[in-house]
Order: structure tokens, then C-alpha cells, then sequence
């Protein structure tokens, strides 16, 4: 049979792969959906050859599972067990091929069968068998996804690839504890943004997550700032994913992924965490008097090394080592050791289940996996992809240089502590300081 092709080498045009007392009263209904999450707490997948393996067994070793948050992972479903998730109609018409093979890569990767009685079981079943594998510690940061809006606040369901309830993904969360944390996701235009904010601060959200070129947000927008102010407050992280989006078209703002945005938010003295390092696409350096478009990751490079963001910008390596990012970012990373303890492990789960985006080979003649190591990680895919992409990143090397143990020791960036520097808007280019008006 012929391989599936990616969603990740498809353009645009083709699949792109996915108040106290009112807060108190906003998170109570997070709470009173009907759960679909009944099953088993999780069944280990890996057999003992591979779960005794030396290199699994060394992995486990320099890690510690306590501090082994994946801080990166989708949490989806299609609403048949009351979860309130939904998708884009288009994802089930057959009149729309390419979304609707979008969905099914999808599901495949998350190992969803085409018959199952309710994609929202089988879909948290899986994370939950697959998490099985790991030592007790290891968590996941499970992201709620909200609906795009437009410029009036008002919902706009033909931009909304798919949606996930924060109410879900809290409730989830809440289930399983020791095993899943929750990420809310807030459009900061919604009518009630703040409200809702303060709700996710009472439920325990870990941190915020926003993917502007799909909800459509600007982040330049002064009507941010209160909202801005409320993050920073509450030193609760903002995940906003930055470079080009190609599984989750949505408002197709793809402007809005520009990584020199994120000088709003830092400037506003928020923690921002920069998905995916901003390794795809370009983006327009808005720095130059007459902006051109550059390679993303080479903006989130620099903001990395602006001294007023030290306490402030992180990036996730979720996807790094997919095989679209080209070799210079796989081989800047590792090397930039100097980086490493403002770096955080994710997963992008279920993309590690979708067999082409992870090329072993390529990386191998990149230099930075030995051919030894390719068996053994082909093995892990087939049974558990998440323990797979975990060892693989822990294989690399570039010139004798790994990623740090600090890389996967995320969980202490998301538990309260000192009230990091805030930068002023002094230090921010003109372009952006004009906006904060």
C-alpha cells in the first residue's frame, strides 16, 4: 500500500493536519459535563524486551519522572460521549477529501479506529494507555482548544478547525491527577475573557495556550493588555504557537504567528512559552525598516537573546524533529546549550503516532542520530510512539552536544514562584510599542 502523504508537506490549499465568586461560578460548570472517560486508568503497552531494553532502562535513569511534564499534548474528540469537543463539518463530508483524510491521519496517529463507538473514549484511552509506560511522576499537560472568533468577539464556527471545552480537558485532568494537568485556552476577545481566566485560575489550569493564526488574535490588540495583566499577575504561562500552522488552518491569519509578537505579551511582564521554537515557516522581520521575510525560528532565535526576556521567553521542542525542519534549526538547538534550561519537552501528541513525520534516516545523515539507535526506535513507534519520541530526543547529538537534562525537567515551570523581572516597554522596537497605546 502507498504511504499516506503527510499533512505536513501539503500547502495552505491542501490537508493541514491538530471575579472569586464568578470564577467559582464559571469553573462549577467545567465540571458538570457527562464524563467519557470511564475505562481503565491505562494498560501498559510495551513488552518486556523492549520495556527492559538497556537504552529505555538509561533513559528512565537520567530523568527525573517527577519533573517529566510533556508540556505539549492535544486532547480531542468529536463530542459523542458529552465531552462538548467538536470539529469543522468539513472534516466528515466526503465533497471535502483533504479535510476529511485530515481527520482521518489524525485519528490514525492517535490510533482512533474508523468504527469506534465513541471517538472521545477510544481517543483519552489510548493517552491513557500509552501513559502507562512511563514511570509514576510523568504527566501530561492536556490542551483545551477554543473556538475562533472575529474582530466583534462573535464566534465564527467556519474558522474553528475543531474545539475542546476547557470544562473537558479540566475534568479529565481532574480524573486522573497523577497522571494528566490541563491547559485552558481563552480567546482574549470572548465577552467574558476575564472571567473566564479567573475560573481556569480557580480550576487549576497550569498555563494558557493560543494558536493566533487559527483563533484569529492579534497580539498586538490593546484591548489585551487587562488580560495580559491578569497572566502576568497570576505568573500563569502563555503557550502561543508561533511560525507557520499547517494542521490547524482555521482563520488562516498566518501573519499572526510572527515570533516578534511575543514582545507584547513579555513586555507586559507575561511568561511566554514559543511552540515549537517557531521552526516552520517564515515570518516577516518587522525589525528592518523595510521587513522581508525570514526563516521564523531565526526570530524566536533572537528574541532567545535579548537579555530583557531572560526570565520571561521559554520554547517548547514540540515537532522540532519532524522531518520538515530543516537541519541548521536540529543542529542550533542542541548546540545552544546556553538555551537548554529555557527549553521544555512536549510531544504534539498524536503527531508522534503519524509515521512519515519522523524520518530517522534524515536525522542519521544529519549527524545527530547514530544508525544503531534506529532499530530499537522503530521498535518503540510501532508500540508506544510517546516512549518513542521521548528516547529519539534523547539520542541526538550534534557534535558530542545532547539536549540537557533540563530540557525534560519541565514541571518546575509551572508551579508559583519568584515574580520573574518584568522588561518595560522601553526595550521593545518601536513596531510594537506603538500598539500598547
Amino acid at each position: 500500500m502507498a504511504a499516506m502523504p503527510s499533512p505536513y508537506t501539503l500547502s495552505r490549499r491542501h490537508l493541514l493536519c491538530c471575579g472569586a465568586a464568578a470564577a467559582a461560578g464559571l469553573f462549577s460548570s467545567l465540571t458538570g459535563a457527562e464524563s467519557p472517560s470511564a475505562e481503565p486508568a491505562g494498560r501498559p503497552r510495551l513488552p518486556p524486551p523492549l520495556r527492559d531494553h538497556p537504552r529505555l532502562q538509561a533513559l528512565w535513569a537520567a530523568l527525573d519522572p517527577a519533573q517529566l511534564w510533556d508540556v505539549h499534548c492535544h486532547l480531542l474528540g468529536t463530542g459523542d460521549a458529552g465531552s462538548g469537543c467538536r470539529i469543522h463539518a468539513s472534516m466528515t463530508q466526503w465533497w471535502h477529501p483533504l479535510e476529511t483524510l485530515r481527520r482521518r491521519v489524525i485519528m490514525a496517529g492517535a490510533q482512533v479506529p474508523a468504527d469506534a463507538p465513541s471517538v472521545d473514549r477510544a481517543y483519552l484511552q489510548r493517552l491513557r494507555d500509552l501513559a502507562a509506560d512511563f514511570p509514576e511522576g510523568a504527566r501530561w499537560m492536556l490542551y483545551a482548544f477554543d473556538e475562533a472568533l472575529d474582530a466583534e468577539g462573535r464566534p465564527r464556527p467556519d474558522w474553528t478547525t475543531f474545539h475542546v471545552p476547557d470544562r473537558y480537558a479540566a475534568q479529565v485532568a481532574g480524573e486522573q491527577a497523577q497522571r494528566f494537568a490541563w491547559v485552558a485556552s481563552i480567546h482574549p476577545r470572548h465577552p467574558q475573557a476575564l472571567a473566564r481566566l479567573e475560573a481556569a485560575l480557580v480550576g487549576g489550569a497550569v498555563a494558557l495556550k493560543w494558536l493566533p493564526s487559527a483563533m484569529n488574535i492579534d497580539l498586538r490588540e490593546p484591548a489585551l493588555r487587562p488580560f495580559y495583566a491578569r497572566l502576568a499577575t497570576a505568573r500563569l504561562p502563555l503557550i502561543v504557537h508561533c511560525g507557520e500552522e499547517r494542521a490547524v488552518p482555521g482563520a488562516g491569519r498566518e501573519d499572526l504567528g510572527n515570533p516578534l509578537l511575543l514582545r507584547v505579551p513579555l513586555s507586559q511582564g507575561v511568561r511566554v512559552i514559543a511552540a515549537h521554537c517557531a521552526s516552520l515557516g517564515q515570518a516577516l522581520d518587522l525589525d528592518r525598516p523595510r521587513p522581508r521575510a525570514v526563516p521564523a525560528f531565526e526570530l524566536f532565535a533572537r528574541l532567545m537573546d535579548e537579555p530583557a526576556w531572560d526570565a520571561l521567553l521559554l520554547g517548547d521542542i514540540s515537532a522540532l524533529f519532524q522531518f520538515n525542519r530543516r537541519p541548521e534549526v536540529w543542529h542550533r538547538v542542541l548546540a545552544r546549550q546556553d538555551w537548554h534550561a529555557r527549553l521544555l519537552h512536549g510531544s504534539d501528541y498524536p503527531l508522534p503516532g503519524i509515521g512519515p513525520l519522523f524520518q530517522l534516516g534524515g536525522l542519521v545523515r544529519a549527524g545527530i542520530l547514530q544508525a544503531e539507535a534506529v532499530p530499537l526506535l522503530e521498535q518503540l513507534r510501532r508500540h508506544n510512539p510517546l516512549v518513542f519520541e521521548l528516547l529519539l530526543k534523547h539520542e541526538l547529538r550534534w557534535r558530542g552536544l545532547g539536549l540537557r537534562p533540563e530540557v525534560f525537567a519541565t514541571r518546575r515551570h509551572f508551579e508559583s514562584g519568584p515574580v520573574a523581572r518584568h522588561a518595560t516597554a522601553a526595550a521593545m522596537p518601536r513596531h510594537c510599542r506603538g500598539n500598547q497605546a
